[in-house]
């Protein structure tokens, strides 16, 4: 089929100037596709997906591009479905706390339309004015301030998908009262946007608060962590966030409420601290102060190198860190940490040769037991996505994820190797 001809196919579906030739900018995994379609509507996305799957093309789905090297190596591309199109929001029910986003809408520029009422969605990953909300669902991704308000599984409540096969499904309420039935909508959170597009998303929403203000615990080694992050879950203290950055070891302990209890808690904390650990020095920070520490906390991500998801106990997660960063120094690889302490939970950052990378994640993964933590590959380049499994070992959960591949998606034409089947 020729090229030109293709692109008219596409925007027989899509409408005029919505498709083009795929590009070098257009690219995934070293893959150039075939073309680059970006409806502008729902019906306009069933008609172009029941097309190509008439055509076997395989179909990849792009929003910002901010995770196109997260997940498994795309196996194959001939269409990319750009969600740029799809970027409004619907629907702000303020009075019912809830809201339905496009996928393809930017978290900053959705939590900006919000904020005009109080209200905001809940998430703050790395690169918000342009990862949009179809990516961030279909990553799970979060942030810092799931340890409090929870990652996008816990607060989204409705779904509209599109399938491979073009046809379109709807699951959940416009209201949390209403959520019942087949949950659809955690299905697709954490699929890599393998089982469909995602057309829009209701959520729940949170009021912003009216203050804010971050501790920030300078420990004297990574060890004095643990002791303090349980010190901080026990206490009456409600966070909002409690961060680890490593080297050189500290905690960002946030708090969001009225101002009188921002500035109780924040001393609540330097109280906590000098009584576990004299050592560590707690310093406030509040208003231009806070905003700067967090964005260099998230600007951290913008460093080169892998990034790995490590998930543990609580009580396994000090010792982690620590054989890691000695693994590390002895064959001349780069380590950084940071990430959840309080859930365990923290992405770790490697920069060297990329097969001792590779020998590195499988000897980290040895270290867990079934079922009692992993290391997931969150961002690398395509050479070791391809070394390694990005995934690590599944288990059980594999037989499940395959068998609902197939109902959705029983050719695999949808996203191709990005999800773990």
């Amino acid at each position: 089929m020729p090229n030109n001809s293709l692109v008219l196919q596409v925007e027989s579906h899509v409408g005029a100037n919505s498709a083009w030739l795929g590009g070098e900018g257009d690219t995934i995994d070293g893959m150039l596709p075939k073309v680059v379609a970006e409806p502008k509507s729902a019906e306009a996305l069933t008609g172009l997906l029941e097309w190509a799957s008439q055509e076997e093309l395989t179909v990849s789905v792009r929003g910002g591009g901010t995770k196109l090297d997260w997940g498994g190596v795309l196996g194959a591309v001939d269409l990319v479905v750009s969600t740029a199109g799809l970027s409004s929001v619907v629907a702000h029910r303020h009075g019912d706390l809830t809201a339905t986003v496009e996928a393809g809408a930017t978290l900053a520029s959705v939590n900006e339309a919000l904020g005009a009422r109080r209200q905001w969605l809940p998430f703050d990953p790395p690169w918000a004015a342009r990862a949009t909300i179809g990516g961030i669902v279909a990553t799970n991704d979060s942030g810092p301030s799931r340890y409090r308000y929870g990652a996008p599984r816990d607060v989204i409540i409705g779904v509209t998908v599109v399938r491979a096969d073009g046809k379109m499904a709807k699951a959940g309420g416009i209201v949390v009262k209403n959520v019942a039935g087949y949950d659809l909508s955690r299905l697709m959170t954490g699929a890599f946007g393998s089982l469909g597009v995602v057309v829009d998303v209701t959520f729940k929403l949170t009021p912003v608060a009216p203050a804010s203000g971050t501790a920030l615990i300078e420990l004297g080694s990574v060890d004095a962590m643990a002791p303090i992050v349980a010190d901080l879950v026990s206490s009456d203290l409600t966070p909002s966030a409690i961060e680890l950055q490593w080297p050189p070891a500290r905690l960002l302990v946030k708090f969001e409420s009225v101002e009188s209890a921002v500035e109780s808690q924040a001393d609540a904390v330097a109280r906590l601290v000098a009584a576990r650990d004299a050592s560590c020095r707690v310093t406030v920070h509040r208003d231009y102060q806070e905003s700067t520490l967090w964005e260099d906390h998230a600007g951290r991500w913008n460093q080169p190198g892998t990034l790995v998801k490590v998930s543990t106990a609580t009580n396994a997660i000090v010792p982690t860190l620590i054989w890691l960063r000695e693994a590390c120094r002895d064959r001349n690889v780069a380590m950084s940490a940071q990430g959840r302490a309080a859930l365990s939970v923290v992405d770790i950052r490697l920069d060297g040769a990329i097969d001792t990378q590779a020998q590195l994640i499988q000897e980290l993964r040895e270290r867990f037991e079934v079922g009692a933590g992993s290391a997931v590959i969150r961002r690398a380049v395509a050479a070791l996505r391809q070394s390694v499994d990005p995934w690590g070992p599944i288990g059980d959960g594999l037989r499940v994820m395959q068998a609902i591949k197939q109902r959705f998606d029983p050719d695999g034409r949808l996203n191709r190797g990005r999800g773990p089947v």
